[in-house]
């Protein structure tokens, strides 16, 4: 895996095809335990669930990262939650080894594997893997401003993806299925034409919009940054952006790594 992100497209290429590949393996790690009779089921302090599927892709990517760029810190909602905070600094990784605990408990299928690259408070590149849908997006961003975001279905090579204008008819807004403050969402569509409201689990929300299959993902429930770089990084390179309330760029490497409030935009 090369990192020099200005060398050109070969290396936008080279980059995207390596976090795919981590982020599959993991995903591979997570279906060993799908569905299974008797899964073991634990909660955080903060009342999320935890599964042996969590622990088993926060391996997976973890080692494979070390082996490939061990210069470049890891932070890992599951490493965080163990006390294992690496120094960031302008260059990290930022990972949800297994995003939507609670789809995948359910069975529904929209959970994610997220692994992000943030440079100077921004998602760089990013890879969303749902394993038990067959899908994955992509997306990097390099120094020139070029970038490249792709869809691939398992055993598929990328399609290009990218963001639309809000139709006519209005936007398509996705929503999470299981999060979020009803009258804030409210008051927020009120300055828009909206045709339909979709519900999603996980980072999927912003592959959505990425792919031009939605418009607008606004959040104003809680959410941590290795919730949203995989998928800001992906939106990113599809032409979209992800701002805070206020129309500020969503930022990452805060001391907390909690997001504020956010809105994720397509081309509208």
């Amino acid at each position: 895996m090369t990192l020099d992100s200005g060398n050109g497209g070969e290396t936008l290429d080279e980059l995207l095809v390596a976090l795919r590949g981590i982020a599959e393996r993991a995903g591979q790690a997570t279906l060993m335990f799908y569905k299974q009779d008797g899964l073991e089921v634990t909660s955080k302090d903060d009342d999320s669930p935890l599964t042996q599927a969590d622990l088993a892709a926060d391996r997976v990517i973890r080692e494979a990262l070390q082996e490939q760029v061990p210069d470049i810190p890891i932070v890992s909602e599951e490493g965080v939650d163990q006390g294992d905070v690496p120094e960031a600094g302008a260059r990290f990784w930022l990972v949800d080894p297994l995003d939507g605990t609670k789809e995948f408990i359910s069975g529904n299928g929209e959970f994610t594997i997220n692994i992000a690259l943030i440079e100077h408070g921004q998602p760089v590149a990013g890879v969303v893997h749902a394993p038990a849908l067959g899908m994955t997006w992509a997306g990097a961003i390099q120094n020139d401003g070029t970038a490249k975001a792709t869809f691939a279905e398992v055993n598929a090579s990328g399609k290009a993806i990218g963001c639309r204008q809000i139709p006519p008819a209005g936007a398509t807004v996705v929503a999470s299925r299981r999060h979020g403050d009803p009258e804030e969402m409210k008051r927020f569509l009120g300055g828009y034409t909206i045709a339909e409201q979709r519900d999603a689990g996980s980072s999927i929300k912003f592959c959505l919009v990425a792919s031009g299959q939605a418009d607008l993902y606004p959040r104003f429930g809680r959410t941590m940054e290795w919730d949203t770089a995989a998928g800001h990084a992906v939106l990113a390179a599809a032409g979209g952006r992800v701002t805070d309330a206020a129309g500020n760029p969503l930022t990452y490497g805060k001391p907390d790594y909690e997001n504020p409030p956010f809105i994720a935009y397509g081309l509208g």
